[in-house]
């Protein structure tokens, strides 16, 4: 059965490390991993975590938007594992976007990302899929990536004062008050 596991925070050396190459997919520990992860990311309101995350160095994350608390116009998709992704190609545009994460918790920041990506993973049946990713979608799987390469969003931030507090944000942003 799926557990939610605990989120390592900012700090932990893990999450900056560059993550192994999964090679067996199929795997029961890789794909108790998956498992394990679209439970917590569910349990914590995320729209993505990567394993490094839960302290599991491995080229793996789940994809999961969904509107809740912490990003309420996030478009809806079932959680889908993306294990050893690329980004083959990106757009031209760059776009500042708000992100927070489960492992910096209490701080929003805005990130430029491409806005449009083209990708390829391996899915947890282990097929190969390739696929172009626009907006909030792609903003995500970018961050996500960049987890598994030992990067986090405050690294992309271009000025401190494009950070805010949690609370901030929600009173900002949000709820535009």
């Amino acid at each position: 059965m799926a557990e939610s596991n605990p989120i390592i925070q900012l700090g932990n050396p893990t999450l900056r490390q560059k993550a192994a190459w999964v090679e067996n997919i199929q795997d029961e520990r890789i794909q108790e991993i998956i498992d394990n992860l679209i439970a917590t990311v569910s349990q914590a309101n995320g729209v993505g975590i990567a394993a490094p995350q839960v302290a599991e160095s491995y080229r793996l994350f789940i994809l999961a938007s969904h509107p809740n608390a912490r990003y309420p116009y996030a478009p809806l998709m079932e959680p889908t594992a993306i294990i050893n992704p690329k980004i083959i190609a990106y757009s031209d545009e760059v776009v500042k976007g708000w992100e927070g994460c489960l492992s910096v918790p209490g701080i929003r920041g805005l990130v430029p990302r491409y806005q449009t990506i083209e990708v390829e993973y391996t899915d947890r049946n282990g097929e190969l899929k390739t696929q172009t990713l626009t907006d909030f979608v792609a903003r995500i799987f970018q961050h996500e990536f960049d987890h598994l390469d030992g990067i986090v969003f405050v690294d992309r931030l271009e000025s401190t004062l494009d950070m805010l507090t949690e609370q901030e944000f929600q009173m900002r942003v949000v709820n535009k008050t």
